[in-house]
C-alpha cells in the first residue's frame, strides 16, 4: 500500500462542501467516485480542510491509500479526466504512510472578495460578496491588527463547532483593493467552522462604521458568536493554499495579553524531548494552555516534554493535563541537558533563570 498526497482546485458553487452527506453532492463523494473508477478499488479520500457549501478552493489537500502501481505522480491526469469540469486535482504525489494532512503543521491561507459598487455585475455573484455600502480598507486593516496572533476566537466560531479548543494563531490578514474590488487575505494554523466568514462580516460592519476597529479587540475578549456580526456569504471565499511546515523550528514562541510561552523543539527529532517554558499565565488559562502544547509537541514527536512554569509554582507530581500526567524529575539533569546556546537564550528571553525553576516531566497517562 501506498499513501498519495493530492492537491485539490474546485468551483464550490453547486456542492454542499467538502464533507459527504447523504444524498446531497460534494466535493469528497465526487473524488472518491472517480478515484474508485480509476483504480477499481474502493477509495476514501481525507481531506486537509472541510469547506463549508458555496466555499471554493485552489488549493485544498486529500490523501488516500492504495495498491495500485499507477505512479503517484500520474494520478492526477488519469483521475481527472473522471472528475466533473468544476474539480480538477492539480497535483499528486506519494507521501509517507504515515502523514496526515490535518495533524501536520500547516499554514493556511483564505482569500475572501467583496465587490464594493453601487450595482453589482453579474459575472462576480458567484466568486465575491457584494456590498454597496462604502467601505473604509483603512478601518479594517487597523481592526485586523488585534486578531494577529494566538488567541481564542470563540466569539469568530459558530456555536455548532464540534472543536474542543477555540484557540487559534492568525499569522497575517491584509487587505487590498483593486477597483471596486476588496480582497482580504488572512493565513492561519487553522480555522474554526465559519471563523473566516465570521471575521469579515465584522470587518464589514468596521469598514462600514458601524463599529469601531477598537471594538475588535472587545469582541475576540468577549469569547461569545454573539458579540460578532453576522456569518459572510460563503460565495466571497477561497481556500488559496495549505503550506506544510518541512522542519521544526528551533523554538515555538507564542504571546498574548493572557500568557506567553516559548517551546524548544531542536531535541524532539533525535531524543523525542521538547521543552515548554511558561513565562506569564492568567490562572484561568494555565490548564488550556498546558493541554495545547503538550498535545501539540507530541504530535510532532515527543515523548517526554519537559515543563517549567517561570511565574509560579503551580505545577504538581501528579497532575493531568487532557492525556497527560506530570512527573517530578531532577532539575539539574534538565538544565544540563540544553546545550550553552540554548541556555543563553533562555536567559535572554525570559524573566526568570531556567536553573531555579522547578521542572516536570509530561508523559502519556496510562
Amino acid at each position: 500500500m501506498k499513501r498519495i498526497r493530492l492537491t485539490v482546485a474546485y468551483d464550490g458553487t453547486n456542492y454542499c462542501g467538502w464533507q459527504i452527506q447523504p444524498g446531497r453532492p460534494t466535493i469528497e463523494a465526487a473524488l472518491n467516485r472517480a478515484l474508485t473508477d480509476l483504480f477499481h478499488e474502493p477509495v476514501t479520500v481525507i481531506g486537509a480542510s472541510r469547506t463549508d457549501s458555496g466555499v471554493h478552493a485552489r488549493g485544498n489537500v486529500a490523501i488516500f491509500d492504495t495498491g495500485s502501481r499507477i505512479p503517484a505522480d500520474k494520478v492526477c491526469f488519469a483521475v481527472n479526466q473522471r472528475l466533473p469540469e468544476d474539480i480538477r486535482v492539480l497535483d499528486s504525489a506519494e507521501v509517507p504512510g504515515d502523514w496526515h494532512p490535518r495533524r501536520a503543521n500547516a499554514v493556511k491561507t483564505y482569500e475572501y472578495r467583496i465587490a464594493n459598487r453601487k450595482i453589482p455585475l453579474p459575472q462576480e455573484r458567484l466568486y465575491a460578496y457584494w456590498c454597496h455600502q462604502p467601505l473604509d480598507i483603512e478601518r479594517m486593516r487597523e481592526a485586523a491588527q488585534y486578531l494577529i496572533g494566538e488567541h481564542d476566537f470563540k466569539s469568530f466560531c459558530t456555536p455548532r463547532t464540534q472543536a474542543e479548543e477555540t484557540v487559534r494563531t492568525i499569522y497575517d490578514i491584509s487587505l487590498s483593493r483593486n477597483e471596486d474590488v476588496i480582497t482580504l487575505r488572512i493565513s492561519g494554523s487553522g480555522f474554526l467552522y465559519n471563523m473566516v466568514r465570521i471575521i469579515v462580516g465584522t470587518f464589514l460592519r468596521v469598514g462600514s462604521g458601524h463599529l469601531s476597529s477598537e471594538q475588535m479587540e472587545k469582541i475576540l475578549e468577549a469569547r461569545d458568536r454573539q458579540a460578532a456580526a453576522e456569518t459572510a456569504p460563503a460565495r466571497g471565499l477561497i481556500l488559496v493554499d495549505i503550506q506544510y511546515e518541512e522542519t521544526l523550528s528551533a523554538w515555538l514562541s507564542r504571546e498574548n495579553r493572557h500568557w506567553r510561552y516559548a517551546i524548544l523543539q531542536t531535541h524532539i527529532i533525535e531524543e523525542k524531548t521538547a521543552y515548554f517554558l511558561i513565562d506569564r499565565c492568567e490562572d484561568a488559562e494555565l490548564d488550556g494552555v498546558l493541554r495545547r502544547r503538550i498535545h501539540h509537541a507530541f504530535q510532532n514527536g515527543a515523548t517526554q516534554v519537559y515543563v517549567a512554569d517561570l511565574e509560579g509554582a503551580r505545577l504538581w507530581s501528579g497532575n493531568i493535563y487532557g492525556s497527560y500526567r506530570l512527573e517530578m524529575c531532577i532539575q539539574d539533569e534538565v538544565w544540563e541537558s540544553l546545550t550553552e546556546e540554548e541556555r543563553r537564550m533562555v536567559r535572554e528571553h525570559w524573566v526568570n533563570s531556567c536553573a531555579e525553576t522547578r521542572w516536570f516531566r509530561a508523559v502519556l497517562k496510562l
